[in-house]
């Protein structure tokens, strides 16, 4: 799977799920640190990356419609997450690809589950 990590994340989460063989991209390692959040998903559409973030507002629909981009997996975290919380993130999202894809999905990935987002049906 293709990823790119949000500047938010460190350098321990892209070994992490480098190590485990997805293709890992980083805004830091980029350039595109401080990049609008409109940016950063046009770069992640353009890449065909789904986007791993702890920016909230990636979470959206309203303003990221999930089926428009190759993926969004939110962490929603305690307030200053611990390396272990970051790590348990990356090993849901692991768990979560493993059993299906994430493309055009809103992923809300919290300590102990995934919450996918379902978009309604347009009638």
């Amino acid at each position: 799977m293709k990823l790119k990590l949000d500047e938010n994340l460190g350098h321990a989460i892209h070994v992490f799920f480098d190590r485990h063989g997805h293709d890992v991209a980083s805004v830091f390692d980029q350039n595109m640190t401080s990049s609008g959040d409109r940016t950063l998903i046009e770069a992640c559409n353009r890449e065909e990356r789904c986007l791993v973030t702890l920016d909230l507002d990636f979470g959206n629909p309203l303003l990221f419609k999930p089926s428009e981009y190759s993926g969004i997996a939110v962490f929603r975290l305690p307030h200053k997450p611990s390396h272990a919380d970051l790590l348990t993130a990356a090993s849901a999202v692991l768990g979560g690809l493993s059993r299906q894809g994430i493309q055009g999905k809103l992923w809300i990935v919290e300590i102990d589950r995934i919450r996918e987002y379902q978009e309604p049906d347009e009638e």
